[in-house]
């Protein structure tokens, strides 16, 4: 009998020459549902690509749990808490670092920086910055006879067309106190590496000096601005907050976690991440009306043959599975083809960008904006599992309405006026 049914929906569902505006219909359903889930994963695989990315390289670049000092903070005191807590499990190493803003000059231009002066042991055991040097070298950056030397980002080094060997200005924010008033203080230092970590943001706005040297530039002798921490487990960070404040006590030393440091980045990318799925499931349920309006349409079409199919011994459960079959092959074939489109693309998103950009000659990824070189996507197959059970569902709900309706059609009334 499913045969049966199978063949007389299927024969409904291409339809006949002469009913053209079913076919539109059917082919807009179709096509709603196949468009919408493969937006749909498309959409949320470089959300989870993005957000992967970003959290990534931040946790390379950014201590996983800083101590940070409410005061000041001496060298011995920071080399105490540092051979303490190598001492406790779970600590992948933790050193100390001097920071401080500075104003980079070159030629006419200048820019602002984020400067951080670290030992050589401690900045080899950055692999973003260690192993990303496309010009120069650490080898040169730590010689002593080179003692005043810095590393740049690349995204800097374009700007200012820097290149290892060139020489720039650093300026401090604390000036020198002399008989004349306060005068800026300056030095100049020898670029040694430029870096390419991959993240706009860093590679433009951060520099790197030798421990001694940032000690000397800032007016830090003998002082540390905090120490960075980087954990085997960083999502245990919060963990380790407790171990520190145990030790230490909440008086001298502020610890943050890199779920707190940067909190404000990553609630905000899960927010928009939650919109961008909210937004997108309206496609699939704009799709749906349409195949209940398209499936309203074809009932009121055939209603005689529904009629007469009454009146030959077709039961009520028959007609019903009919219409659901007609409808829920749109939903289920669109629904599957639209998770292949989906998928495929993904594998395949930074080609298709980059054969966009080049025909179009305008940047579809602007690195400056969202802080990655490149655009990230990562499927989450259990994701597309719920998507496409999302979308098989609503497909099947949307042809309940028609096919109750074309299945309570009685055959005397539909049939009088023929």
């Amino acid at each position: 009998m499913l045969s049966l049914e199978w063949r007389i929906a299927k024969r409904y569902l291409w339809g006949q020459r002469r009913e053209r505006f079913l076919h539109v219909m059917t082919g807009f359903s179709f096509l709603g549902i196949s468009l919408g889930v493969a937006t749909l994963i498309i959409v949320m695989s470089v959300m989870n690509g993005f957000r992967h990315e970003l959290t990534e390289k931040t946790l390379q670049f950014n201590s996983h749990l800083s101590v940070i000092p409410r005061g000041e903070f001496s060298l011995n005191e920071a080399n105490s808490f540092v051979s303490w807590a190598e001492k406790q499990s779970g600590i992948h190493h933790i050193y100390p670092v001097v920071e401080g803003q500075a104003m980079l000059i070159h030629k006419d231009q200048s820019v602002g920086l984020m400067v951080r002066g670290m030992l050589d042991k401690d900045l080899r055991k950055k692999p973003l910055i260690a192993e990303t040097l496309v010009e120069g070298s650490l080898d040169n950056f730590f010689k002593e006879n080179e003692e005043e030397g810095i590393l740049i980002g690349i995204r800097l080094a374009d700007r200012l067309d820097l290149h290892a060997g060139d020489v720039v200005t650093l300026i401090a924010p604390q000036g020198s106190m002399t008989p004349f008033g306060m005068v800026p203080r300056m030095q100049s230092f020898k670029i040694q590496g430029i870096f390419n970590s991959g993240m706009f943001q860093f590679d433009k706005t951060v520099a790197f000096l030798s421990f001694a040297s940032a000690q000397s530039f800032f007016k830090m002798n003998h002082q540390v601005s905090q120490l960075e921490s980087y954990l085997q487990e960083p999502e245990k960070a919060e963990t380790y907050v407790k171990l520190f404040e145990a030790w230490m006590g909440q008086g001298t030393l502020r610890f943050v976690p890199w779920t707190k440091a940067h909190s404000g980045l990553f609630e905000a990318l899960e927010i928009e991440r939650n919109v961008m799925f909210l937004i997108l499931t309206l496609i699939i349920l704009i799709a749906a009306f349409n195949i209940i309006s398209g499936l309203v349409m074809l009932v009121k079409d055939k209603t005689t043959n529904i009629a007469i199919l009454r009146t030959m011994g077709a039961t009520r459960g028959m007609v019903l599975r009919i219409f659901l079959l007609v409808g829920s092959t749109i939903g289920v074939v669109g629904a599957f083809l639209g998770t292949m489109i989906g998928v495929l693309f993904c594998h395949n998103i930074e080609s298709i960008r980059q054969f966009f950009q080049s025909l179009t000659g305008r940047t579809l990824f602007d690195a400056e904006f969202y802080f990655l070189s490149k655009l990230p996507a990562i499927i989450n197959y259990g994701e597309v599992g719920a998507i496409l059970a999302m979308t098989l569902i609503l497909s099947f709900l949307a042809t309940l309405y028609p096919a109750w309706r074309a299945a309570n059609l009685h055959p005397v009334e539909a049939l009088r006026y023929e």
